[in-house]
């Protein structure tokens, strides 16, 4: 059971998210590389939500391949191209992440490979 990390001493997170999640003894870690919204047509969606959208998708089927789920995230970092991008990301993120909330960074960046990607996200998961 992955156990929340919250010390009295310091402030409550900002959002929906842990400060630390304790991975118990013989589990499983898979990292993720950071993933972008690109169709295998080379298709991305315009809209941010739509965005993190498929990289969560794109997560997910990676995770997959290890026999995992989304449900067995420990900690996510999030890169946005603006703050305007950051609602958008963290209502999908609070919506696939119901029970204790992943450790989260989010970071706004001045850009990636192209300039249409808003979102990059990567993951640690155990399990």
């Amino acid at each position: 059971m992955l156990k929340p990390l919250a010390p009295a001493s310091i402030r409550p997170p900002f959002a929906r998210y842990s400060h630390g999640i304790e991975v118990p003894a013989g589990k499983r870690l898979v990292l993720c590389s950071g993933q972008l919204s690109i169709g295998s047509d080379d298709s991305v969606p315009e809209d941010v939500g739509a965005q993190a959208e498929f990289c969560f998708a794109n997560i997910a089927a990676i995770l997959g391949e290890a026999g995992m789920g989304l449900n067995d995230v420990v900690r996510i970092n999030a890169y946005v191209t603006d703050r305007a991008h950051m609602q958008g990301y963290m209502a999908v993120r609070d919506r696939l992440f119901t029970g204790t909330p992943p450790a989260s960074t989010l970071m706004i960046v001045s850009g990636f490979t192209r300039p249409e990607f808003k979102v990059e996200i990567e993951v640690i998961a155990a399990g």
